[in-house]
């Protein structure tokens, strides 16, 4: 696979290799120790969501506070959408600066996003499924909402919109970037720079390398004599 990196810092896009033959397709989508050989960063899933949409909805933008902070990677499944990472990391050399991609199911292209970035998307087609592999689990309270429509972000959701964006009322009531501020809602880089190289010394001091692969069985014994020719009887 191979893996780029983004406009925002710690969000990296991972573009599949597929092996194709009469039957279709088949791709690696995500690999432990690669993604953290190449990143840095050490992600272990420990909850998958999907969400299914309708053309032109607009889900974002998300985050999740620190603690215990999320990351994120993120495909399509079905269908297709315009993906959008925005840094939120009060401090951070980038802080606003967002990275777009298109995401869709034929192509299997993902998006790696670090704990303390947000998240968002339009769907381009209906019925579009999006798989989220999460960090961590889900602990009410903690998620970040920021209005996706902020004119101080002025993120290019026009780029996939072809109607007026269908937005839940949560995310239309969600702060500003600056609101989210001035609330204490955002991590600071610093923080999050911590938490990653944490996350990595937790991991081994060269790296993480991937989980152990389970001892193949033994093989099993070859059969007696005696059991040989039972058999050989029986076919008789």
């Amino acid at each position: 696979m191979e893996i780029h990196e983004t406009a925002v810092p710690d969000a990296y896009r991972v573009v599949p290799r597929h092996h194709t033959d009469a039957r279709g397709s088949f791709f690696e989508s995500y690999a432990y120790d690669e993604l953290a050989r190449r990143t840095g960063h050490v992600f272990v899933p420990l909850q998958v969501n999907y969400s299914v949409s309708a053309r032109n909805t607009l889900r974002g933008l998300h985050g999740v506070r620190l603690p215990p902070g999320q990351a994120k990677f993120v495909s399509c499944v079905r269908g297709a959408l315009l993906d959008v990472v925005v840094d939120l990391r009060l401090g951070s050399p980038a802080f606003g600066a967002y990275a777009t991609h298109r995401l869709d199911a034929r192509e299997g292209t993902a998006v790696y996003v670090a704990e303390g970035l947000g998240h968002g998307f339009v769907a381009l087609t209906d019925d579009a499924c999006v798989s989220y592999l999460c960090s961590t689990r889900f602990v009410p309270g903690t998620q970040i909402d920021i209005q996706p429509l902020d004119p101080a972000l002025g993120l290019p959701w026009h780029l996939g919109l072809t109607d007026e964006p269908l937005i839940s009322e949560k995310d239309a009531r969600a702060p500003s970037l600056a609101e989210a501020a001035d609330q204490g809602l955002l991590a600071t880089y610093d923080a999050c720079r911590e938490l990653y190289e944490r996350q990595l010394r937790a991991a081994g001091a060269t790296g993480p390398a991937a989980p152990p692969v389970p001892a193949a069985p033994p093989p099993p014994a070859a059969p007696s004599a005696q059991a040989l020719a039972k058999a050989s009887r029986t076919r008789r």
